[in-house]
């Protein structure tokens, strides 16, 4: 749900127009979780035993993929304590009947937040930490992988690792070194070096990308340069480029954009998935890139990599694969898993086969962004439509139906209602990821 730009509402009325909508879907949901509830005093879900029980903290609370983690672990017989931080405590998520306790900790860059961790690692015997962090988290994440090891195991790449591969531009520069393709880069550390720049000898066009992660400009992918030298110049000014911020130029490549998410341990690839993207990923359809899966299999390889690991590709017209950037992280892809049996053991054992969704598996999408589009664009009936019917919202469980409710009826209103409270803007509502998208924000 989205609404910025030139013309946008005052925030607090565009704040309350939001609380409005969800009060109106409140009902239809209302009366879809009773239905689940007393469906489920007849119908049992299944959980298997696992050989191996363990005690599986998953961070990122009020995220879906943190969510579909849960349950995962749960119904693969093991205990998962869900945190998250104090300013998303009323997250959905921690209703769900997959987590056995929900603690919050301090936001991941405040005082005290490798601290918390550990204190609920040891308060709740915590065998294994997964960490499903925002990019700002990313780092920090890494870091509690030395921090923990005397209590626990914990699913990431070491601290330089991570910062390595966060990064666009060096990123970019260890793929060529491996001989991967990734698009021709520069280093941009002031506007004054793409004025300067010969884009006469260069075939392709080129866009700009924030190095360090930035939800105002990350989805501006305007083509340099521009008309004149002097739009080129306005533009690039208005940008936030210095040494202390720098930025990475990508040569522009078009065709076909395709995001991935991989479960890796000691260098083998254990789960992948791979889908088609768009700037405003809330819709994922399992689709086979062998290419794709090449490419980061032997990446991954040659880091000995153990984590979780997600890529941005490009297949160009004529055929070629090439990697645009790398996340450190969890994908929201993850939601492909759904009704994977063996997700769990993908991530707690090594030297297991490579899984991928099931070819039965339906494209999982998000109810209320689908409703918000069918509003934006009431013609789109059809493919909304389409798009319920053959897909499974992320969300929603028949067997743990909380999460859908309280979720978009407590969490976000308390968001909503904290911003309202402090006159305070926003970008878009994310249910996928259960948050505000704010300037600055994580």
């Amino acid at each position: 749900m989205t609404t910025s730009g030139p013309g946008s509402p005052d925030p607090a009325l565009k704040t309350v127009g939001a609380l409005v909508l969800l009060l109106l879907a409140l009902p239809g949901n209302l009366l879809l979780t009773i239905v689940a509830l007393v469906r489920g005093v007849w119908v049992k879900p299944r959980r298997r035993l696992a050989a191996d029980p363990r005690t599986i903290m998953v961070s990122g609370g009020k995220m879906t993929k943190a969510l579909q983690l849960a349950r995962s672990f749960h119904e693969s017989g093991h205990r998962v304590i869900l945190v998250e931080s104090t300013k998303y405590r009323l997250t959905g998520h921690r209703f769900s009947n997959s987590v056995a306790q929900f603690h919050t900790v301090p936001a991941p860059d405040a005082v005290g937040y490798l601290e918390a961790l550990r204190d609920v690692v040891t308060s709740e015997g915590v065998d294994v930490y997964v960490p499903v962090c925002s990019p700002v988290a990313s780092q920090y994440d890494a870091l509690s992988k030395r921090f923990l090891a005397a209590y626990c195991d914990v699913l990431t790449a070491d601290p330089e690792v991570v910062t390595t591969l966060d990064d666009k531009y060096q990123f970019s520069a260890l793929a060529t070194k491996l001989g991967l393709s990734v698009p021709d880069f520069h280093l941009i550390t002031s506007p004054q070096q793409v004025v300067d720049f010969d884009f006469r000898s260069k075939a392709d066009t080129y866009i700009l990308k924030s190095i360090a992660y930035d939800p105002v400009h990350r989805l501006d992918l305007t083509q340099l340069p521009l008309p004149s030298p002097a739009e080129t110049m306005a533009f690039v000014q208005a940008l936030p480029i210095s040494v202390s911020n720098p930025w990475i130029m990508q040569a522009f490549i078009p065709g076909q954009e395709y995001c991935t998410h991989s479960t890796v341990r000691e260098g083998i690839v254990q789960a992948h998935c791979c889908c088609t993207s768009s700037p405003f990923q809330v819709n994922y359809e399992m689709v086979q890139q062998p290419e794709i899966t090449e490419w980061v299999t032997r990446f991954v390889k040659a880091l000995d990599l153990t984590g979780q690991v997600s890529f941005d590709f490009i297949r160009a017209d004529d055929g070629r694969v090439y990697a645009i950037e790398c996340n450190p992280r969890t994908h929201s892809a993850i939601t492909m898993f759904y009704d994977h049996p063996d997700l769990a053991a993908a991530y707690l054992e090594s030297g297991r086969s490579r899984i991928e969704p099931l070819a039965a598996s339906r494209p999982t999408y998000w109810l209320y962004h689908e409703l918000w589009r069918l509003m934006a664009d009431p013609a789109s009936f059809p493919e909304r439509l389409r798009t319920v019917l053959r897909g499974k919202e992320a969300i929603f469980a028949w067997s743990d139906p909380l999460p859908f409710l309280m979720a978009h009826h407590v969490q976000m209103p308390w968001l909503l209602l904290q911003n309202l409270r402090h006159r305070k803007a926003w970008i878009r509502i994310d249910f996928n990821i259960g948050k505000l998208v704010e300037a600055a924000g994580d």
